[in-house]
């Protein structure tokens, strides 16, 4: 059925990114060219994660990781953070039996200690209840940022030096990675950025060193099935090197 829905797409099931990434920007430019207040964006914006995330399954990506909440994010305004959480619960909470229906397990990277209590027991709910959910992973980066998560695995890497549990020859890339958030996930294969910005914002920055890169001027809410469609078709005609010379 996946193969299906992906050919009707007009992709190829075979060449399909394993994992996508996406930052999800735009939403308070959105509800400003509108005169709504931001809150308004998100709460159009958390349709299109709807869609996305569906769409992901029903063609057969495995991975999906959203950008949802920058360690930056912190720097907003209290009345903005508390209203990002809110419609956070709420997603989630509405979002949980379909998830769990549609056999998608939820992953949470990030500091997520930081987030509020109740935040933090919705998200252990949902994820407890898609833990055996093998069909598609959907994480949500919350709370996170790139740059503090390669800082937490060197850490935890050097006291693992320190206690003897791994020798200091065996530090190495494919070992730092297990220490990751994304331990044993793929790296992404493709990295979208909505909104028009040319920057990654502190997202994944060791796992997207090969990532193929994909900008859209379009603002999250405003993402379309058909142009994230059309995105992978691109995708699916690039030229995958790791800098080797094409055969």
């Amino acid at each position: 059925m996946k193969s299906e829905a992906a050919e009707n797409a007009g992709l190829n099931p075979s060449k399909l990114p394993s994992h996508v990434a996406v930052i999800m920007d735009g939403n308070g430019r959105w509800a400003k060219k509108r005169v709504l207040n931001r809150v308004k964006g998100h709460e159009r914006g958390a349709d299109t994660v709807r869609m996305v995330v569906r769409a992901s399954r029903e063609i057969g990506i495995r991975y999906l990781t959203l950008y949802a909440f920058s360690t930056e994010n912190w720097q907003r305004p209290e009345t903005e953070i508390s209203a990002l959480m809110t419609l956070l619960k709420r997603f989630l909470t509405s979002e949980t039996r379909e998830l769990a229906e549609n056999n998608i397990r939820l992953n949470i990277i990030g500091e997520i200690e930081r987030l509020p209590e109740d935040v933090q027991q919705v998200l252990e709910q949902t994820a407890e209840a898609t833990r055996e959910n093998d069909g598609m992973c959907l994480t949500l980066a919350l709370s996170y940022g790139g740059r503090a998560e390669i800082a937490m695995a060197a850490r935890a890497m050097a006291e693992a030096v320190k206690d003897g549990r791994i020798a200091p020859e065996d530090v190495g890339q494919e070992n730092f990675a297990k220490y990751m958030y994304t331990s044993g996930m793929p790296d992404p294969e493709l990295l979208i950025r909505t909104s028009g910005e040319f920057r990654v914002s502190n997202f994944l920055l060791w796992q997207i060193a090969y990532a193929e890169i994909f900008v859209t001027p379009t603002l999250w809410p405003d993402f379309t099935r058909e142009e994230y469609y059309n995105i992978l078709k691109n995708f699916q005609e690039r030229e995958r090197r790791f800098g080797r010379v094409p055969s």
